[in-house]
């Protein structure tokens, strides 16, 4: 719910707003998908949400505010589900393709802001003429601009993406750059993105962290604490899950792996073959189950360069420290040496000896790091700088 004290984006003489939402795909109900649900519900009810444009949508669940959207996608959806992340070639013609039916929509009903949700290539969608365009941006496409090596792991899959990538990289770092000039407002989650921003589009960006659902990410005095190390993650190359299962082995602890992915089977089969693993992996858990291991894991383990990072925030939220790499969102999200540990190196060695040498939680620190981040920070700050863009004047700040 919108705090009723906040200011109105409108005055009362003013008709609601309308606002078009993008996002890249709904496949999944993962941290983006939180953030573009949090954005519908903060504009609620002083704007008319006029939809959702998104390149594929399969159908699953977002949110309350999310879901009673009309939903436009690309052509693209029409193919088989398997395909999406295939089909990165033609990524520019689906977002033409909704970029156009946007166009259509607004000779008809007219919408006054646009808003992007973008780690792909939403933030191309060009806005109809003078409809200003706000893109919340989580990261820059990482398969273009940061981590395409990345891509590349996974035996026969990696070979292919990699051969893929050299064969487009480049033009299409060419439209994703030349297509930044359609967004009139950058946000980025997090000091990292704001700085990635800059890099690949010359552009600067307000840092706006995404909401923490810390009301529900709790801490329970009542559970006690176990020995083993918590990933909660997608199963995908960049999020370096191998490097958990083989640091794991060394420290001769316990890992629990939460999530799902294109590397799922990979990551079994390296926690089968590699000695003394033990290795927990839960691909259907829900919000309940992963809160209860936040609670009762001894740490969280973030060994991948995230944007933000959500899930570590979680953990602290739920009294559990993080042991992170020293290198984006972790750099905003982690107290070293007060709510986890931050090293500059994460080979498994390196991780095992921190696992070894990781000190006993100050769940109280944790909690109150997290609570940092929590819903309504970002619910007022949403707020604001929409009701700035529409009354053109736009947050100058470098964070909001």
């Amino acid at each position: 719910m919108v705090d009723p004290t906040s200011p109105s984006l409108c005055s009362n003489e003013q008709r609601r707003p309308a606002v078009a939402l993008a996002h890249d795909w709904i496949v999944a109900r993962r941290g983006g998908e939180l953030v573009l649900e949090a954005i519908a519900d903060a504009l609620a009810p002083d704007a008319h949400p006029a939809g959702l444009w998104t390149m594929f949508h399969c159908g699953i669940p977002v949110g309350p505010a999310i879901d009673a959207l009309p939903v436009h996608t690309s052509p693209l959806n029409a193919l088989p589900a398997g395909l999406r992340r295939w089909l990165l070639p033609a990524y520019p013609a689906g977002v033409a393709a909704l970029s156009r039916s946007l166009e259509a929509f607004h000779r008809h009903d007219p919408i006054d802001l646009l808003i992007s949700t973008s780690s792909s290539a939403i933030k191309s969608i060009r806005p109809p003429k003078g409809v200003p365009h706000i893109c919340y941006c989580h990261t820059p496409a990482r398969y273009l601009w940061s981590q395409t090596d990345a891509y590349t792991l996974g035996g026969l899959k990696g070979a292919l993406r990699g051969a893929g990538l050299a064969l487009f990289r480049d033009p299409l770092r060419d439209w994703d750059r030349e297509t930044a000039g359609r967004v009139d407002l950058f946000l980025a989650n997090s000091n990292h993105t704001r700085d990635q921003i800059r890099a690949a589009y010359g552009r600067d960006a307000v840092v706006l962290h995404p909401p923490v659902r810390t009301d529900f990410f709790t801490p329970d005095p009542g559970v006690q604490r176990e020995e083993f190390a918590l990933i909660v993650s997608a199963l995908e190359p960049y999020k370096r899950v191998d490097l958990a299962i083989e640091a794991c082995a060394l420290a001769r602890t316990e890992l629990v792996v939460m999530g799902r992915g294109s590397h799922g089977p990979t990551l079994r089969a390296l926690a089968s073959r590699t000695p003394h693993a033990r290795v927990r992996f839960v691909s259907d858990a829900d919000d309940i189950a992963v809160r209860n291991a936040m609670r009762r894991a001894r740490v969280f383990l973030m060994p991948q360069i995230e944007d933000f990072g959500i899930t570590a925030v979680e953990a602290q939220a739920c009294g559990t420290p993080v042991l992170a790499l020293a290198a984006g969102g972790a750099m905003d999200t982690v107290l070293d040496g007060r709510t986890g540990r931050l090293l500059d190196r994460v080979t498994p060695p390196d991780l095992a000896s921190a696992l070894r040498s990781m000190p006993p939680s100050d769940p109280v620190a944790c909690r109150a790091n997290a609570e940092r981040f929590g819903p309504e920070r970002f619910r007022h700050a949403i707020r604001g700088v929409v009701r700035g863009v529409l009354s053109r004047n736009p947050p100058e700040s470098e964070a909001v």
